[in-house]
């Protein structure tokens, strides 16, 4: 993974600006001798606004960005000078980037539609000026006020593919194969496990003109929600997902029993992920004939709809999609992924599983000595003369 251009997982140190210090000054010129006070106020500190972009599909282009800072506030001056207000700045991710942060797991803000913009840290106000304190009684000021501080935080922004339909099944169980005979995605496919090293999307034409988005992840194997395989990485891709495909080759020792042990996983995982609408296909059917295909209807699930398919032989194909455009556009579904789709990412992260994605992933970010923190003589009170 270290060299594919797939990037769903970054790490980056996030800082706002500070807002910048008031100015104590006193106006003193020619024939002005009580000119009274005239110091401005400083200016505002930069915000970080993370930002939704259609135009990015991974977060490749912040794997290498790893410490986003935006501008300072600048002091006040004299003759009621403002100082300026520091530049915002904009973080560009792709829809459906869940951020976290580093520190606690606790989860901060979501981004969903393109545009879309979540203040991620606010810039510091500037200080205002000693001209700002005068009054009937003080007619000379000698005091203004700091700017406040910056704030910082190290974020974990995680990529979530928005798809319709996502295909769950066990490595070898021809998932890559059907998503290439649906749609012009070319996965990459050979005859050993875990081929698929990333999430591929494809878009399956249907009747009309109309179309649906599927997406492919790597294949799942029992303990993957513990850590083990590629599981944990990539099964958060399908959280988003209106409507699960089950994929179980039809030359399985136990279909039944494998379809189980997909759904333990998923619970597993994430519990309200059983509450999406499935369909169970059954793959690789060019090595059965139909008197075994009617044995095995008998010992399968009752309660999910059931598709016999055979990607390279192009058998049932058809069938797989009017069963997948009927699920999805089910009314029970629509309300379902209305109710679900706020609560479905609103948790915390599990820290003990971050630790593992981390070394899977070869993070290591040392968190910055900021030496643009300015000390206590930063705050000090302009001189009267100056």
């Amino acid at each position: 993974m270290a060299e594919s251009n797939f990037v769903d997982y970054v790490k980056i140190y996030c800082r706002s600006g500070k807002g910048g210090r008031g100015s104590m000054h006193l106006r003193h010129v020619k024939y002005q001798p009580n000119g009274g006070p005239d110091g401005g106020d400083g200016g505002d500190g930069g915000s970080v606004y993370l930002r939704a972009n259609h135009n990015f599909w991974t977060l490749l282009h912040l794997k290498y960005e790893r410490h986003i800072k935006a501008e300072h506030g600048g002091n006040g001056g004299r003759n009621k000078c403002h100082g300026t207000n520091g530049k915002d700045v904009y973080i560009d991710v792709p829809c459906g980037t869940v951020v976290y942060n580093a520190d606690t797991g606790k989860y901060i803000c979501d981004v969903t539609y393109d545009g879309q913009e979540v203040l991620l840290l606010k810039g510091g106000r500037g200080g205002l000026g000693n001209f700002q304190f005068r009054s009937a009684t003080n007619q000379a000021p000698r005091y203004a006020q700091p700017g406040e501080p910056m704030q910082e935080m190290t974020v974990i922004l995680e990529l979530k593919l928005l798809a319709d339909v996502g295909l769950v099944g066990f490595p070898n169980a021809g998932k890559s194969t059907l998503l290439s005979a649906l749609s012009s995605a070319r996965p990459k496919i050979a005859n050993y496990p875990f081929t698929t090293l990333e999430p591929s999307l494809g878009i399956v034409a249907y009747r009309d003109r109309q179309s649906f988005v599927m997406a492919d992840i790597p294949g799942i194997i029992e303990g993957a929600s513990e850590g083990k395989g590629l599981g944990l990485r990539f099964l958060r891709h399908i959280e988003r997902n209106s409507l699960l495909l089950f994929m179980v080759p039809g030359d399985a020792d136990d279909i039944k029993r494998e379809y189980g042990i997909l759904l333990g996983e998923l619970r597993q995982f994430n519990p309200g992920m059983l509450d999406k609408h499935r369909v169970l296909a059954i793959t690789k059917c060019d090595l059965l004939d139909d008197e075994l295909i009617g044995m095995l209807r008998e010992t399968l699930p009752g309660d999910v709809p059931v598709v016999f398919i055979s990607s390279v032989a192009q058998t049932g194909l058809d069938e797989l999609k009017d069963v997948l455009w009927r699920e999805l556009n089910a009314e029970s579904n629509k309300l379902q992924g209305i109710t679900s789709q706020d609560t479905l990412v609103h948790r915390d992260k599990d820290m003990s599983h971050f630790m593992q994605e981390l070394e899977a992933e070869g993070e290591e970010i040392e968190f910055i000595d900021e030496g643009e923190i300015e000390e206590l003589d930063d705050y000090e009170i302009e001189d009267v003369d100056g």
